[in-house]
């Protein structure tokens, strides 16, 4: 999500202040047809933790900051305004302030059992062999009443409606979610013993795709993570590993797979993608392009996110199951800076939708603004820099205000790692998107490098592996500046009926346009606007 959970729910912040192409594609169909995705049985337990934390009335909140914005006409701009992120998801509770809270000790804490949150990690090939990325975060999880959920549901996460009207499923959800926010994460301990061993094809039939077409052989093994966990209890290191019958990465372009079991807690299972040196990576966001989050309306997001199931978004199930079968060496790694406290649900979803893949999430100890803005960045150069003989697809959507300055940032720093930019146009295929986007970025960039798009269906006639990554047979029209701006500020005309923000490569500039805004006047709308959305929710 610009996080889902960070996405800009306020106005952006702009309005306020040469290596070879991966492997050989398999003969491409002429018509891709629909089939059931290939998926991965999810290697997540799920299970509620339950504490208590009151929170302040973010609404309230709000409203004194615009009421600082008005009276200051931008000299006293809070952070996460000026940064166009919502600061609802930020701040939750932690350690001593969850046990202070709830009332309990050091020893009750004790008594609770260890879990884990085992991000499925990638791994990388050296000249030392293969080391494995394991990342995630050791917590544990009090007890309070359901009582005590639904009020912190209703008061947190629910508005608009109440807890006690949704279903009991919705409930439930929102129950889960909610108790997975709170919980005491255990800093400075050392993760126990990692068992890895082999982990059988994708599919149930063994079909190729999604990160292993053909079984994995050898690697059975124990670690101990070198390294205790941080004050916020994440962990995140190259462990090497011993070989043990696996083939080289440089000697294959077959991704091989390893089930992890994190030794001593109650939860911790996942799967490490073991990705050769060369081929090609999808790294692809989660929310309003995998599946339907609608951030940019706050009511609907936070009910979609908290208590409803997760739903796919049109057909994208049926796009990645082709590419990954297309390319049966493809390597999926789902990106999505949503925090680290809520990604279960997240990687339950992917694994019983979407081929199986490696993961990452916002962790911990990137709490405040400034780093939560610069965490999908951060993530995008450390897969980057860990694989500089890859290409990569990058897969997401305009209302993801990070990932339309990263994106395209990637592709000038790494114009010979980044394969595609694949963008889906929010606010032309749902009217409910009301904010701007900028796409300034991509100028200079060659139209055969990317594309914005309306429906899944428009990403059919793609050749990944050859780099061919626009549709001619859906318009672009796109100038370089910000689209959808207030009072029709830098539009431009529609094409075919999609929103402006459809690019066609030229090199027209409408940044003068949204110049036209002065920076202090953009700042009060930015506010005032922000707090009507959470007024009318």
């Amino acid at each position: 999500m610009s996080p889902s959970y960070l996405r800009s729910w306020l106005l952006p912040a702009a309005l306020i202040a040469g290596a070879s192409a991966s492997p050989t594609p398999l003969p491409r169909p002429d018509a891709i047809l629909p089939q059931e995705p290939v998926i991965t049985p999810s290697p997540v337990e799920i299970a509620a933790s339950r504490t208590l934390k009151d929170r302040r009335d973010i609404l309230s909140d709000l409203e004194g900051d615009v009421n600082s914005i008005l009276s200051g006409l931008g000299s006293d701009i809070p952070t996460y305004v000026a940064s166009g992120v919502a600061n609802f998801f930020q701040g939750f509770p932690t350690g001593d302030s969850v046990k202070s809270s709830l009332g309990i000790d050091d020893a009750q804490v004790s008594a609770l059992p260890t879990q884990v949150l085992n991000l499925d990690p990638y791994a990388n090939y050296t000249e030392n062999g293969w080391q494995i990325r394991f990342h995630g975060n050791v917590y544990k999880q009090p007890n309070t009443s359901n009582e005590t959920l639904d009020k912190l549901a209703d008061d947190l996460f629910i508005y608009g409606t109440k807890l006690s009207d949704l279903s009991e499923d919705e409930q439930a959800q929102a129950r889960n979610l909610t108790a997975e926010i709170f919980v005491i994460q255990q800093g400075d301990v050392n993760v126990s013993t990692i068992h890895i061993e082999p982990a059988p094809s994708q599919g149930s039939s063994g079909q190729a795709g999604g990160g292993g077409s053909t079984n994995t052989t050898g690697g059975t093994q124990d670690l101990t993570l070198p390294y205790p966990t941080t004050p916020e209890g994440d962990f995140d290191v190259f462990v090497p590993i011993k070989s043990n019958g696996l083939t080289a990465g440089n000697a294959t372009q077959q991704v091989q797979r390893m089930n992890t079991y994190v030794g001593g807690a109650s939860l911790g299972n996942g799967t490490a993608y073991l990705v050769p040196n060369e081929g090609l990576t999808v790294v692809s966001d989660i929310d309003d392009i995998l599946r339907v989050t609608k951030i940019y309306e706050p009511k609907e997001g936070l009910l979609n996110t908290f208590a409803r199931p997760f739903v796919q978004w049109e057909n994208m199930p049926d796009i990645y199951r082709n590419w990954s079968q297309a390319l049966p060496n493809l390597h999926f790694h789902y990106l999505t800076t949503t925090p680290e406290q809520v990604t279960r649900n997240y990687m339950q979803f992917i694994y019983s939708t979407y081929p199986g893949g490696s993961f990452d999430t916002r962790p911990l100890n990137f709490s405040n603004v400034a780093e939560t803005l610069s965490v999908r960045e951060f993530l995008l150069t450390k897969i980057f820099e860990t694989f500089p003989n890859r290409k990569f697809v990058l897969v997401a959507d305009t209302s993801n205000s990070d990932v339309m300055k990263d994106y395209p940032k990637m592709a000038h720093d790494y114009p010979d790692q980044v394969q595609c930019i694949f963008l889906r146009n929010t606010s032309a295929s749902d009217s409910g998107d009301k904010f701007p986007y900028d796409t300034s970025g991509f100028k200079g960039l060659p139209q055969s490098k990317y594309m914005f798009f309306v429906h899944a269906e428009d990403l059919t006639n793609i050749d990944l592996a050859s780099g061919n990554c626009y549709n001619q047979s859906i318009a672009q029209n796109l100038t370089f500046g910000y689209q959808g701006l207030p009072f029709g500020l830098g539009d431009t005309p529609e094409v075919n009926g999609s929103a402006n923000g459809q690019g066609n490569g030229t090199s027209s500039d409408t940044g003068a346009a949204a110049g036209a805004v002065s920076a202090r006047m953009s700042v009060v709308l930015a506010a005032v606007l922000s707090v009507l959305f959470w007024q009318f929710l």
